[in-house]
């Protein structure tokens, strides 16, 4: 399973042969998620990032966040070329060589970890990538460690907002597995398997922070 490419080459990037992605939501939303993070991640141990994109989330949070360690991870072997690049551009030592990861795999290649990231993934995948990541999150995390989404949602008792409307009508229009998911049914999914009910932080831009916490 492999997620979409919402993301752009840089402005030299085919003539110089730079690996590096750019997602341009990344850079709108980056500080505003790490601000959450700050309060709910340990001060130290592991972080998996599943669908991890262009990898520009993971070196702003490890340069943010010294005490943890960063595990970047995606299906896409583009964006594993451009996470280790800006990796290795940052000289943070805090920041794992990719892992390639797709979210409805059986097993994934990690025994454990203290907090599990997963940005913007679940509305565009099939619902069995959601299925998978909560499945995995259960066996890596332990008690009280916490699993933390986000993007937009559609949520009970609530109009979708206009831009949410068009962007989950376009997120259909390509793939019909695609879309919002139900912020009911994923908290479903998270109790199903031992999380308790989420945390839910607003967040610009129509979107939330879903945090849910391995019971």
């Amino acid at each position: 399973m492999s997620k979409p490419q919402f993301w752009q080459p840089n402005a030299d990037q085919q003539a110089a042969a730079d690996p590096r992605l750019r997602a341009p939501s990344a850079q709108r939303n980056r500080d505003a998620i790490r601000a959450v993070l700050r309060d709910i991640l340990p001060s130290s141990g592991l972080v998996l990032e599943i669908a991890s994109g262009s990898g520009e989330h993971a070196v702003h949070f490890a340069e943010a966040l010294p005490g943890l360690t960063f595990q970047p991870s995606d299906p896409s072997p583009d964006a594993a070329a451009s996470i280790a690049a800006w990796t290795a551009e940052s000289g943070l030592g805090n920041i794992r060589s990719p892992l390639i990861i797709d979210a409805t795999a059986p097993d994934w290649p990690l025994e454990a970890a203290d907090a599990i990231l997963c940005i913007n993934m679940i509305h565009i995948a099939p619902w069995a990538a959601a299925e998978g990541l909560f499945r995995q999150a259960a066996r890596l995390l332990k008690p009280g460690r916490p699993l933390y989404l986000y993007g937009p949602y559609r949520r009970p008792g609530r109009a979708l907002e206009p831009g949410n409307i068009a962007f989950d009508e376009s997120l259909r229009s390509r793939d019909s597995a695609w879309g919002l998911r139900e912020s009911d049914a994923v908290a479903a999914l998270g109790a199903a398997n031992g999380f308790s009910d989420p945390d839910i932080v607003e967040m610009p831009a129509n979107n939330l922070s879903v945090i849910f916490r391995k019971a």
